[in-house]
């Protein structure tokens, strides 16, 4: 579970999305540049806890319309 999913504002949700998102890219570079597998790991773990803060996020923005 994602630290604070429920009952969390767009706007912390929006710098956690990103936080993971500037994790990805950087772990994703690294798995390319040097095939470094456990950079690989940790882009995957951030692109999976990115996916579920989306759906927390599509939730919030309905519920704060």
């Amino acid at each position: 579970k994602i630290k604070g999913e429920t009952n969390m504002s767009t706007d912390s949700l929006y710098g956690e999305m990103n936080d993971l998102w500037e994790s990805f890219q950087e772990n994703h570079t690294k798995f390319l540049e040097t095939s470094n597998k456990a950079a690989g790991a940790r882009a995957r773990k951030a692109i999976g806890s990115l996916k579920k803060l989306v759906t927390a996020y599509r939730k919030a923005s309905i519920s704060e319309v």
